[in-house]
């Protein structure tokens, strides 16, 4: 009996609902059928948003703002839906089912954009959108309406998928067996690198093709590759572990609110030892000052046992909470300080998609006969991101563990570094600006073709967001992760991807007003709809003002946030505690 135990992976079934055997689930294999599902989906959605703009100016004929908002107003949507993905993963489907359904929503979004790119019926008329005094025809509404319909739908599944792909990659490995543990840090590298090869790949030949060959191919590409990532996902059915649905932590957090604010009259006792606890000694979290007024859900009253209750019976969470829970719900609190301060990054590396692939479009782009796609200027992203790892794992951490005897730079250094990088990147994209402005201004009457100076002076402000996204990504996902209590690990990196969807959400309101208060009926502005037009270098200004603005109350609540302190366990610590 112990010898087939050991064969059987901790709290994972097979697909028939029996104990998964580790010989014949799980593992590698598994993990590699599910991270192919992932650099498909990394495939379509930045080979989608990374080159929208071009088209929704070049093609549909929209004003670049507009343009603009339509892209992160779509980011921001998918990474927001990643928290509906994540609560239907955790409370009903399951993370299989829900890759499943949402990988298949997503294949269906883009095979709508493909058709919308490709019917002419689906766009205006051909015209050319440099000329000065231009009359195109935009996009009228049933056009505006069919693309809108496909790029959502494309951001539901989006959603759905993100949420689930890497926690139900982990699910493959036993945290319990020392040598899958192992493999399991190897999983969470390989996804990165998946993750940075999907995107290489749909910023430099995917875009390519859009640009060089046509667009609807490109998207058909993209629906096809996910179609074969999914019949190759479900023809590892039998090999993958799966793990039950434990529910989900928003209803726990709800509980412990509503019971503090029905019981916001009572008096706190002087005692804490007063307090309802029903943990185990050994899971217990220690209550803290903080949040007070949460601590009132945990007030013992009378009628929160009923009088022929049989003994041992649990009371109602909605009028009654443990300590525990409440000191959960406390350690999430403590995480929107930080979880509000980075969201401004994510709206400045929103530029990159947007005004700088636009910047670029209207640059010297050649190499020869060549032409760079505009929209394969974000490759100095990866490129940024993965020197900037290399250089940080191999040269920094060593010389920080020399001098100050620490492994490298903690999560809220690293979240510092990185808002201070995109600070940069936005003053230095405002000089860049500047530059090409003035040399806008002076080729007006000359010419309507690309201007006479180099798309590499982007290079520098694409790499500075760039480095600063590997550092506050990889700072944010362990601050969350390890600050945030064992049950509600899911929840925390829902949270976390929200700051990205709020990045671009406050990017759109932000065009919207400097639109609104510095534009003109006939499209001049800052933000003119020919940006050849405008004083985008204003807007940028205004970004490295607001980020320095965001930096300096960044470094306040990061004062103000003490590290919870791991507790002693008989147990010992797991592998997700150390995650």
């Amino acid at each position: 009996m112990e010898e087939k135990m050991s064969w059987s992976a901790a709290d994972a079934l097979d697909y028939k609902g029996f104990p998964a055997d580790k010989s014949r689930t799980g593992g590698w294999v598994a993990a590699a059928l599910i991270l192919g599902i992932e650099i498909c989906e990394r495939l379509s959605t930045m080979g989608i948003a990374v080159n929208l703009v071009t088209y929704l100016v070049g093609t549909m004929h929209l004003p670049s703002s507009t343009s603009a908002n339509i892209v992160t107003d779509f980011a921001g949507t998918s990474f927001l839906l990643c928290m509906l993905g994540g609560f239907l993963a955790d409370s009903f489907l399951g993370r299989y089912k829900t890759i499943a359904i949402f990988a298949s929503i997503q294949t269906l979004g883009i095979v709508g954009l493909a058709i919308s790119v490709k019917l002419p019926q689906l766009r205006p008329p051909h015209c050319d959108i440099a000329a000065a005094n231009n009359k195109c025809k935009q996009a009228n509404e049933f056009q505006m309406g069919f693309l809108y319909l496909a790029l959502y739908i494309i951001a539901l599944g989006i959603g759905g998928l993100k949420s689930s792909v890497s926690g139900f990659g982990t699910d493959q490995f036993d945290e319990k067996d020392d040598k899958e543990k192992a493999q399991m840090a190897y999983f969470f590298n390989r996804f990165f690198f998946f993750i940075s090869t999907g995107t290489l790949m749909a910023v430099t030949v995917l875009v390519y093709i859009q640009d060089q060959v046509d667009r609807s191919w490109a998207y058909g590409i993209c629906s096809i590759s996910m179609s074969i990532a999914i019949l190759v996902f479900f023809w590892g059915t039998k090999r993958y572990r799966y793990k039950k649905s434990l529910g989900s932590p928003i209803v726990q957090i709800f509980q412990v609110i509503v019971a503090a604010i029905r019981k916001r009259r009572m008096q706190l006792p002087f005692d804490v030892a007063l307090l309802y606890e029903n943990y185990p000694e050994a899971s217990r979290i220690g209550h803290t000052d903080q949040f007070c007024f949460l601590d009132k859900a945990a007030i013992v009253a009378e009628e929160d046992f009923e009088r022929n209750a049989p003994a041992g019976s649990v009371p109602n969470p909605w009028n009654l909470c443990s300590v525990t829970r409440v000191e959960e719900v406390k350690m999430m609190v403590k995480l929107l300080p930080i979880w509000a301060t980075t969201i401004m990054f994510w709206t400045a590396y929103a530029q990159m998609l947007t005004f700088s692939v636009e910047q670029a479009s209207t640059m010297e782009r050649s190499i020869g006969k060549f032409q760079i796609p505009a929209g394969s200027l974000t490759a100095f992203f990866v490129l940024a991101i993965l020197i900037t790892l290399a250089v940080n794992d191999r040269l920094i951490m060593p010389v920080w563990k020399k001098w100050k005897g620490q492994p490298g730079f903690t999560n809220l250094q690293r979240i510092a570094i990185g808002l201070v990088l995109s600070t940069l990147g936005m003053a230095v994209a405002a000089l860049t600006e500047r530059k090409r402005l003035s040399v806008a201004k002076e080729m007006r009457t000359v010419s309507t073709g690309p201007l006479p100076i180099s798309v590499y002076l982007l290079i520098p402000q694409f790499f500075l967001v760039g480095s600063g996204e590997a550092f506050i990504y990889t700072g944010q996902l362990d601050f969350f992760i390890t600050q945030s209590p064992k049950g509600m690990k899911t929840m925390s990196t829902g949270l976390f991807l929200s700051t990205l969807s709020l990045g671009f959400f406050v990017s759109s309101f932000l065009v919207s007003i400097v639109r609104r208060f510095t534009g003109s009926k006939d499209g001049q502005g800052w933000l003119a709809d020919n940006i050849n037009y405008g004083r985008l270098d204003c807007f940028y200004g205004l970004l490295s003002v607001l980020s320095v603005i965001n930096f300096v109350a960044y470094l306040v609540c990061a004062r103000w946030y003490k590290p919870r302190k791991p507790t002693k366990s008989s147990n010992g610590s797991s592998a997700e505690d150390r995650c």
